[in-house]
């Protein structure tokens, strides 16, 4: 699997792992907190950082992460690609070559909270709401 960067074209195509992404393992999140946030991931939160995608032998992006400051951002992969290590080589190329030690998980997501411990993250605190203010409690893990 071959990390490469993302260019502001691979934006929708980012848009739709997210999309995927998130329907597949953000069960709590509604129809409407999806279309709430599309604009704002497109428009704000990937210009905001450094962005990493693994692609197939198509050119498809099959998961992408997002790291600004020492913090995962984000990271999806495609529903139908999930287990098959993509996530662990972004996640060890965002801690390897992007300095990142920390990331807010959705305490909702239990598979996620479970990635990033077995990676090596603990908890160190959690807020009630997301960085929206909408109630889904984030755990704050560092390395």
């Amino acid at each position: 699997m071959i990390v490469e960067s993302v260019l502001p074209e691979n934006y929708a195509e980012m848009l739709d792992v997210w999309e995927n992404s998130v329907r597949a393992t953000h069960d709590f999140i509604t129809e409407e907190d999806i279309e709430f946030f599309k604009p704002i991931i497109i428009e704000q939160a990937f210009p905001a950082v450094t962005l990493k995608c693994i692609k197939d032998d198509g050119g498809s992006i099959l998961g992408f992460v997002g790291v600004h400051d020492s913090k995962v951002e984000m990271l999806f992969i495609s529903n139908t690609d999930r287990g098959k290590g993509i996530g662990k080589v972004l996640l060890r190329y965002a801690i390897e070559q992007l300095d990142a030690t920390k990331v807010d998980v959705n305490e909702q997501n239990p598979l996620a909270v479970g990635f990033y411990k077995h990676m090596g993250f603990t908890v160190v605190s959690r807020s009630p709401l997301d960085d929206m203010g909408k109630p889904f409690p984030i755990l704050h893990m560092t390395l």
